[in-house]
């Protein structure tokens, strides 16, 4: 099972993530991709592309860039469940990726030349093209060292009309679902509430 190693690391009486139980989206819908900014022992944001009906994921301790000139660090992590893109709050601790999180970006992609998502990333090079709210354009996504070894990639903005060699993420601090920061989230702001929303590009 895709989500098998996500579900073994999880206790769901106690972590509110998603169990991953719903059914997957409609085949026709345009694929989703989500950026989650996530403090756990460190601070990473973690990016997440919907292939083959789970949401691959990368830890990206940096975070995206739309700077060409960056070339940002992703590990891979276990599959995610599609749900998994709504999913904003507080992991207890003592759970697994204890901290807080909320949703950073998100949006939908089209995959580039060269095969289907699946057969880009079994190969380690997926090239894709992001229409979220802060991250537009197209990227590329390679595999360090052989193809079919590690999990170890690169994120890398490649050179069009969106990219941005002055790109601060610090400039875009707050949730495009809610508006919030990790501090709203942590002091039990509700979602609309923030003094400032800090979601925009």
């Amino acid at each position: 099972m895709a989500l098998e190693e996500y579900r073994n690391k999880r206790n769901f009486s106690e972590t509110p993530e998603p169990s991953g139980s719903k059914r997957p989206r409609p085949r026709h819908a345009a694929p989703i991709f989500v950026v989650q900014k996530h403090r756990a022992r460190a601070l990473h944001y973690d990016f997440r592309l919907e292939i083959d009906g789970v949401l691959a994921s990368w830890a990206v301790p940096k975070g995206p860039s739309l700077s060409p000139d960056d070339k940002r660090l992703a590990m891979q992590t276990e599959d995610h469940p599609v749900e998994y893109a709504d999913f904003e709050g507080v992991i207890p601790d003592r759970q697994y990726g204890a901290g807080t999180m909320l949703v950073w970006d998100r949006g939908t992609f089209e995959i580039g030349e060269g095969g289907t998502a699946g057969d880009q990333l079994a190969r380690g090079r997926l090239s894709f093209l992001l229409k979220g709210e802060k991250l537009r354009g197209a990227f590329v996504l390679l595999r360090a060292g052989a193809a079919g070894e590690g999990r170890q990639w690169l994120l890398i903005k490649r050179s069009d009309e969106h990219a941005d060699r002055l790109w601060k993420i610090d400039r875009f601090d707050g949730s495009v679902l809610s508006g919030r920061t990790l501090e709203d989230i942590d002091g039990g702001r509700a979602p609309g509430s923030s003094d400032k929303k800090r979601s925009g590009r």
